[in-house]
């Protein structure tokens, strides 16, 4: 008889600890454990993150965290971390939790437009994936990087083809630059660099090109006749002439930084540049702006006319009014600037 309430008791003590067992597993791997009312969470664990680090983010999201770290301890989480963009979904488990911020790094969508420079081009860059700002742009404009993919400090822009792509949050600098030069590769498949060839640009010719017809019209309509107005002054030797490298060419001077140039006047054609298109002939040397693709392809595929000129267009602004003669043109720009002067743009 003795025995036998021995063994019931062993029986009762085993099915508690079971029971005790249980609910402790239950509690710490298989319960929901998150606080959020969206479907879903996402957190960011950077490159050599410790795990309070993670914790730190985790905490809000959580019911309970204390159950979170002792199993995070148990399957080694806490001293095995990975890099990334992570989700938690809503009535996720702890250990749900742990196999997806160990295993599901989520790629995302970056995106960039027309930036003017590297600079800010980097500074895009790093409000989207983990490397700073700085060191996007040391990769950017690293000497060797760009001897040994065919760039210069004046044509490296170039290689950013503005559109979206999908990245990993945690790509470094030079892994966002190495992608970005394959999709410049890319971008010039057998097609563009036929037409390229066919009118006589190189690859870097017709980015400096694009990038001025680029900002010369954000009108994708007409960029291809502003592009063949161009490919026609090259043609013929005339030199580009176009306002915005003036612009730019200014911009470089101290007296023009922080300032906005509404109107371009004749003291700016005077200013010594080689990026100053009305004392030289040809392109300059680079790229004065990251150009849209369509800017791009008008150049490749730029109208064939007979117009030597174009002007603002005052009636229709952000569009322009296209000459064959300079006299033609001299009246168009003068309803332009007359224009301007009523508004009360004067510089």
């Amino acid at each position: 008889m003795y025995i036998k309430k021995i063994i019931w008791a062993i029986a009762i003590i085993g099915l508690i600890l079971a029971a005790i067992f249980g609910y402790y597993i239950y509690n710490a791997m298989l319960a929901p454990n998150t606080a959020f009312n969206n479907d879903e969470a996402y957190i960011y664990v950077p490159s050599n993150a410790n795990y309070a680090e993670v914790r730190e983010q985790l905490e809000p999201l959580l019911k309970d965290i204390d159950a979170f770290d002792a199993l995070a301890k148990q399957k080694k989480y806490t001293t095995n971390l990975k890099a990334g963009r992570f989700a938690i979904k809503k009535g996720m488990s702890n250990n749900d939790i742990i196999n997806s911020i160990r295993q599901n790094n989520l790629p995302l969508q970056i995106a960039f437009n027309n930036q003017e420079t590297l600079s800010k081009l980097a500074g895009r860059i790093s409000t989207q994936i983990e490397a700073d700002s700085l060191s996007l742009l040391k990769a950017m404009t690293d000497p060797e990087f760009l001897t040994a993919s065919g760039f210069t400090d004046k044509t490296a822009l170039g290689m950013y083809i503005p559109n979206s792509y999908e990245f990993f949050w945690n790509t470094s600098a030079e892994g966002f630059r190495d992608r970005m030069l394959k999709e410049y590769n890319r971008f010039w498949n057998d097609s563009r660099n036929a037409k390229a060839k066919a009118i006589g640009l190189t690859r870097d010719e017709v980015m400096t090109l694009a990038s001025i017809v680029h900002e010369e019209s954000k009108q994708a309509s007409e960029q291809p006749r502003i592009a063949g107005v161009y490919m026609n002054r090259i043609r013929i030797g005339m030199p580009l002439q176009a306002d915005p490298t003036l612009k730019f060419a200014a911009y470089q001077l101290p007296e023009y930084q922080n300032t906005i140039i509404k109107r371009v006047l004749n003291k700016h054609k005077e200013i010594k540049s080689p990026y100053n298109t009305y004392m030289n002939t040809g392109l300059p040397p680079g790229l004065i702006a990251m150009p849209d693709v369509s800017a791009v392809d008008a150049v490749l595929n730029f109208e064939k006319h007979s117009y030597l000129y174009f002007a603002a267009n005052a009636k229709k602004l952000g569009f322009h009014k296209f000459a064959k003669t300079l006299s033609q043109h001299n009246a168009n720009a003068r309803e332009y600037h007359n224009y301007l002067s009523s508004q009360g743009i004067n510089r």
